[in-house]
């Protein structure tokens, strides 16, 4: 789906990267659970952006522990790239901390480590110098992996990265020999030593021989090296006046630790009364950070953002003061695509399948990954062309075997993508989970009879990961992941009828009559149902009881999907003879025919709209008085329009 529903976020990097020397810029990170568009937002900034501007990629889900030194040079690496319009930056600070602490420096005491230091370090560079031609070089050997493109890359894209990491490179600190690096080392506040060659003998104990303290502190002072290169690099003629760093898969452990890092040091910085270093800081994370506090909310001071509301005005204006950590964070939270954006991008990518649009927005409700998915399985070799045959083949989509992926389905692909870092346990948990409207009260109700005696720690696993739909009062399953683990579900009866009516006893309990004929209805138990729903019918404001009958209507079902909508509502509701319709027999047709409407998968094609309608129509008629609101109700269905938010069902 490309960048549909994105440009905020390209907006807000232009207007960072053309701030003025000394600007502060906050360290924007995109959120949303796998799937959201992260690596998609990623190509397309260094698409735009990536040849005019210094940039550098970074990614931590690389198999490999993409240390802080390691990622720091690699940075380092691919922001020393020549363009045509800017001098070549070079970072002689970080260069010089990192080659002080790499190798451990042989002596017997410190007065022969200081004499022995320059001649140690000038014969490490030279050997990397004749390996890799330059000594940041050596850190593609052993951290290179990180580099790679992001999922759905460009070839654009693809080449800017290659000639970022080859394109890099610079002897070591040219002219006179470290300059006024060590010096730099020696002022720093956090280096005990005011001699600059004692300081870098500090540095290399504290990698090879400190204790933990000591070696974050290194990093602390590697973080100040780069930052301090970059605004010095900055105010050189013909110097660039920004840099772009996009940061992916934050959520991994070294990706946070980077983070951690990389904003105390800008704190200290201003503490210190230090101009703001000039670089641009694009992160993505699928999991809520663990130094945000909990995953809640309550305990950090930022509210979400979309995209599309994305400022530096903004980020100016919510911001907390420097002395707070949480100064620089801007969070957006990446939203799904909305229908007119599903529809464009189905349009773009494959236009004879322009016309399923309203299909997969209700199926996967916008959810850019579950839109591809959806997708490649319409472009199935036997995916039929169009009318009641395509129908029926949708209702069972989720169980078709998908390219690409030996044996698996796309229900069964979809779920190995969202629940990547699930236990089978978890999994298995929230299968039946997924019943409940209310995922809070599922996790609980349900514990009991979940495998590995889930619950809140599974609320908190899938809050964190950002697999609740978004802007709901009741934490709900995204739609698209919900309607997935229900499929599976559904493929056991017995287990399914079991938890519905634990939640339907678990809502008579609480006093929720509205969640308990949900639960009914997702049962199978239609009588019950239709007859409460008829008790309402005159004694309720027809406004209040058409509500009912669409949050009750929105429960799943476990209804063969190898029989059409129609021929499934003629034997749950068959027709009535003229002289036989009562209330209860329309109500009936109603409650049938919108329950299936409901679920995208129920009548793919929508051809109850017209059935509903006319049960409304009906029911005007029977009622005599308070009958606006039904003929409305009848009129929005045979006039029906998708809204392009929010959903129907539930």
């Amino acid at each position: 789906m490309g960048m549909r529903g994105r440009n905020g976020i390209m907006a807000l990097v232009a207007e960072c990267l053309d701030q003025p020397h000394g600007a502060e810029r906050p360290v924007t990170m995109l959120v949303g659970p796998r799937g959201s568009g992260a690596s998609e937002a990623h190509n397309a900034v260094m698409e735009r952006f990536g040849a005019d501007h210094p940039f550098a990629y970074l990614n931590f889900a690389a198999d490999q522990a993409l240390l802080p030194r390691y990622a720091l040079a690699l940075i380092a690496r691919q922001l020393e790239r020549k363009l045509p319009q800017y001098r070549a930056s070079r970072f002689p600070r970080l260069t010089l901390g990192l080659l002080a602490s790499d190798r451990e420096l042989r002596m017997t005491t410190r007065s022969d480590g200081r004499r022995a230091i320059q001649s140690q370090l000038d014969q490490f560079r030279q050997q990397a110098e004749e390996r890799y031609g330059d000594y940041l070089g050596t850190f593609l050997e052993v951290a290179g992996s990180a580099l790679g493109a992001p999922n759905g890359a460009s070839a654009v894209v693809a080449t800017l990265l290659r000639d970022a990491a080859r394109g890099g490179g610079r002897r070591l600190l040219p002219g006179r020999r470290f300059a006024g690096a060590p010096q730099w080392f020696a002022d720093h506040p956090l280096v005990p030593s005011r001699d600059p060659w004692d300081a870098l003998l500090e540095l290399n104990m504290w990698r090879h021989n400190g204790t933990g303290q000591e070696k974050r502190i290194l990093d602390r002072v590697l973080f100040a090296a780069f930052l301090d290169d970059l605004r010095h690099d900055t105010g050189r003629r013909f110097a660039p006046g920004s840099y772009l760093l996009l940061l992916d898969n934050c959520h991994a452990d070294h990706g946070r630790l980077f983070l951690e890092l990389l904003v105390g040091a800008r704190r200290d910085a201003a503490l210190a009364g230090t101009l703001c270093d000039p670089l641009t800081v694009v992160g993505s994370s699928n999991r809520w950070l663990d130094n945000w506090g909990s995953s809640s909310g309550d305990q950090w001071p930022w509210r979400l953002r979309s995209p599309d509301r994305a400022s530096l005005a903004d980020w100016r204006e919510r911001r907390p003061g420097h002395d707070s950590g949480d100064s620089w964070w801007y969070p957006l939270r990446l939203r799904d695509l909305t229908l007119d954006e599903v529809r464009t991008g189905i349009e773009l990518a494959s236009p004879r399948h322009s016309g399923l649009a309203p299909f997969v927005y209700r199926l996967t409700r916008g959810l850019p990954a579950a839109v591809r998915q959806v997708m490649d399985a319409l472009d199935l070799p036997n995916a039929p062309g169009r009318g009641g045959e395509l129908d029926l083949w949708l209702r069972s989509l989720p169980g078709r075997r998908m390219r690409g992926t030996p044996g698996l389905s796309l229900a069964d692909a979809a779920l190995d993508h969202l629940l990547e870092d699930f236990s089978a346990a978890q999994r298995e948990a929230l299968v039946r989970c997924a019943a409940a409207r209310d995922l809070a009260v599922g996790s609980r109700i349900l514990g009991a009879v979940a495998p590995g005696g889930a619950g809140e720690p599974l609320f908190n696993e899938v809050r964190s990961r950002w697999l609740l739909e978004a802007d709901r009062a009741r934490p709900r399953l995204h739609p698209w992941l919900r309607r997935l683990l229900l499929w599976r579900l559904a493929a056991d009866p017995d287990e399914w009828d079991t938890v519905h009516e634990l939640l339907a006893e678990y809502s008579e309990a609480e006093d929720r009559p509205a969640d308990a004929l949900y639960h009914r209805l997702a049962a199978h138990h239609v009588d019950e149902v239709v007859d409460r729903l008829t008790g309402h019918f005159r004694e309720m404001a027809a406004v209040r009881w058409i509500r009912l009958v669409n949050e009750v209507t929105s429960a799943p079902n476990r209804l063969p999907p190898d029989r059409p909508p129609l021929e499934l509502l003629g034997d749950l509701a068959p027709e009535e003879p003229a002289h036989s319709i009562t209330d209860t027999s329309v109500i009936r047709g109603l409650v049938c025919a919108r329950w299936l409407w409901s679920d995208p998968l129920g009548d793919p094609g929508l051809r109850l709209n017209s059935v509903i309608a006319a049960r409304y129509d009906r029911l005007s008629e029977l009622r005599g008085s308070d009958i606006v609101a039904l003929y409305d109700e009848a009129e929005r269905y045979r006039h029906w329009r998708h809204r392009p938010t929010g959903a129907e069902g539930a």
